[in-house]
């Protein structure tokens, strides 16, 4: 770790890499506009993962006093990742077939025909405990008339996966038992949510003639304010619609892995140490003697005991962990490995062919119904986890080791 504090910064900025060669420039400039918000609380954090993202970088962390700011958790609000652990050692199903091919690649063929992927959705309203609870607490949200709608629109995509970084992995851990890991967020509820109030909060800061300027894309609501109050209830619905989205993808998931392997081997799954958590939120905790608004966009809480999950790329590793509560870093880890090639940058840079063979060398099934966009989310276009990981010791302990053995992607 090393900290920037110079003449363009107000507060310092710490950032988790071995030097300042390792940040792009876009990011450091985004990390730069940070440190000088007048409310910003001891110091800015950069995680291990950290690029550029839109006014806040990605990997970026803050504690704010009395504001919270949309676009410093983001347009993907309560985007996170779900696990459970099987009873499954990998290599006792790996050989088995199927009139589907492998039982692997059956397994991954029903997932893609049970959860909508990318912009899909379901034809028939699904189950929802959240947006129940929502329309029982309408007074929380009809102040936002314009938003509204997106609850009875979000029932038709609770259990969804949408594209990008999202997927649906099959994992083997370092002890050869068979994992699932889902990476998945709010979908259109948690952008159109963002989207509504930051042109709110910029329409307010130029009211204001706010000091923080509107080329940063970091306009904020004051929490004690009525839009801010708004804005928390909103992204709070978002948080809990992202949590259970990832929920019932995972029901469905066991669902999927428990009916074929128990067909086609005779014996009982069961799944063990099941993980939900976030990584695109602002919360209000105490730091430093101070209750103040931690965002963490695209990083992840790892309190002292607390368990989380931090995936790579797919093809490449991950990880479940336990949080050390590391006080400097306001008790955050990364959520990722992180970007080192844009999307494009990565289409550019390789090919649909270089990855699928790669895919094919190490033995990973994807499951993708286009494959011509595949190279945006190879591997390659990722830092290196285990390098990650080991710029966040102070933050976490690794507990398990997870390799991609088949992959659904939106």
């Amino acid at each position: 770790m090393f900290v920037l504090f110079n003449e363009n910064t107000r507060y310092p900025v710490k950032v988790w890499l071995e030097d300042e060669s390792r940040i792009e420039e876009n990011c450091l400039e985004q990390a730069y506009h940070l440190s000088n918000l007048p409310f910003i609380h001891k110091w800015v954090c950069l995680m291990p993962d950290t690029h550029a993202g839109k006014g806040m970088p990605i990997g970026g962390v803050i504690a704010a006093k009395d504001v919270i700011i949309p676009n410093a958790v983001g347009v993907d609000i309560g985007c996170g990742m779900v696990f459970t652990a099987t009873n499954v050692k990998v290599a006792d199903i790996r050989e088995i077939q199927t009139g589907n091919g492998s039982l692997i690649q059956s397994m991954i063929g029903s997932i893609m025909r049970s959860v909508p992927l990318g912009t899909e959705r379901y034809k028939k309203p699904q189950d929802s405990q959240v947006l129940d609870r929502a329309k029982k607490e309408m007074e929380k949200y009809e102040g936002n008339a314009e938003l509204v709608h997106l609850i009875d629109e979000g029932y038709y995509q609770v259990g969804t996966l949408g594209g990008g970084n999202h997927f649906i992995e099959l994992q083997e851990d370092e002890n050869g038992y068979l994992c699932i890991m889902i990476h998945s967020g709010s979908r259109h509820l948690g952008k159109a949510i963002c989207d509504y109030f930051h042109k709110t909060a910029r329409e307010l800061n130029r009211k204001w003639y706010s000091a923080v300027p509107d080329g940063y894309h970091l306009a904020f609501l004051p929490v004690q304010s009525g839009e801010g109050k708004q804005y928390i209830n909103w992204m709070q619905l978002a948080m809990d619609y992202a949590f259970e989205n990832r929920e019932h993808m995972l029901q469905a998931v066991c669902k999927i892995v428990k009916e074929q392997i128990e067909k086609y081997t005779g014996g009982t799954v069961e799944f063990t140490d099941q993980i939900n958590c976030h990584h695109n939120y602002a919360s209000l905790e105490n730091h430093y003697g101070e209750n103040v608004w931690v965002h963490r966009k695209g990083a992840t809480r790892v309190r002292e005991g607390e368990m989380a999950v931090i995936p790579g790329a797919m093809g490449s590793y991950s990880y479940v962990v336990e949080g050390k509560g590391n006080p400097e870093t306001f008790y955050t880890s990364s959520h990722g490995a992180g970007r080192c090639y844009s999307r494009s940058g990565a289409m550019a840079a390789f090919t649909t062919e270089e990855v699928m063979v790669d895919l094919k060398e190490q033995g990973v099934i994807l499951g993708k119904r286009k494959k011509n966009d595949v190279a945006e989310e190879c591997r390659f276009a990722y830092k290196d986890i285990d390098e990650v990981m080991e710029q966040q010791k102070d933050m976490v302990t690794p507990v398990r080791k997870l390799k991609t053995v088949g992959v659904v992607k939106g």
